[in-house]
């Protein structure tokens, strides 16, 4: 099993027939400039199929490009699964180029948060069950792409993939809190739960279970999300200056491109400082 962050689970733009730039929609009601339909090659799309305005995505209004990650999808699909004919050379192939990337990048989403719970020392007694599953989701990412748009995504995740990292979670949050959660960070109050534009600033949040909670536009300033799992949640423009996450669990560098932070946001080794955030006074 490879380490979080390996190359194969990171996407590779110059390596890739640029499917994310044809095969996903896009709308102005969503803040991007203009709207685009699946299937439509974006109009900033070269023939080499780079980006005309790669280093210009979020002065020009394309933050959701800015900060979408394909986990390694796009050139797994553009060279595994379709051995390196593009959908430039046969169109004919295209509609099942363009349907199977977003089910190919659910599956390379997994693979990466199983590497990472891998790595969780914590995880010690599931690392042989994580590596299993791991080899398990890996092969239905090498099958063909009739098998892969039949594949259900959903239930392996459901059944295969969630529990195991919930547990592994549980493990890590319960040695690097003592067992304690955050204030007000109980499980049955924070997973999922839409808090949208909520109110945390310099809160407590050690240990919470923030699995996919909204909190897009939430105020994060200064916050203590050591060992908090926030695996899926929405941090679209939520404020993370300050915030220290450390030892947060399941943190991936989209949601970091998606928020916004500064200079004293402390985040794990693996992650980089997006070059949007601020520096602090």
């Amino acid at each position: 099993m490879p380490p979080p962050g390996a190359p194969e689970l990171r996407g590779d733009c110059a390596d890739c027939f640029g499917l994310c730039c044809v095969a996903l929609s896009f709308s102005a009601a969503d803040g991007f400039p203009s709207d685009k339909g699946a299937g439509e090659p974006c109009g900033h799309l070269r023939e080499d199929f780079g980006c005309a305005v790669h280093r210009e995505l979020r002065p020009r209004g394309y933050t959701g490009c800015a900060a979408y990650d394909c986990f390694g999808a796009g050139q797994k699909a553009s060279r595994h699964t379709f051995g390196g004919v593009d959908w430039r050379r046969e169109p004919a192939r295209a509609p099942a180029m363009f349907a199977v990337l977003p089910v190919l990048r659910q599956l390379q989403e997994l693979l990466h948060y199983l590497a990472e719970a891998r790595a969780l020392p914590a995880a010690r007694p599931l690392h042989t069950e994580l590596a299993r599953v791991y080899v398990r989701t890996e092969r239905l990412t090498l099958a063909d792409a009739d098998t892969l748009l039949a594949t259900d995504v959903a239930r392996h995740r459901a059944e295969a993939v969630a529990p195991l990292l919930a547990r592994a979670a549980e493990l890590a949050r319960a040695t690097r809190t003592g067992g304690r959660r955050g204030r007000g960070a109980g499980p049955r109050r924070l997973r999922g739960a839409d808090l949208s534009g909520a109110r945390f600033a310099r809160a407590d949040l050690r240990g919470a279970d923030l699995r996919g909670a909204r909190l897009i536009a939430a105020d994060l300033r200064g916050a203590d999300l050591r060992g908090a799992d926030l695996i899926g949640a929405d941090l679209r423009g939520a404020d993370l200056a300050g915030a220290d996450l450390r030892d947060a669990l399941f943190v991936t560098q989209s949601q970091l491109y998606a928020a916004k932070g500064d200079s004293t946001t402390a985040l794990p080794p693996r992650l980089a400082r997006p070059a949007h955030w601020r520096t602090a006074p």
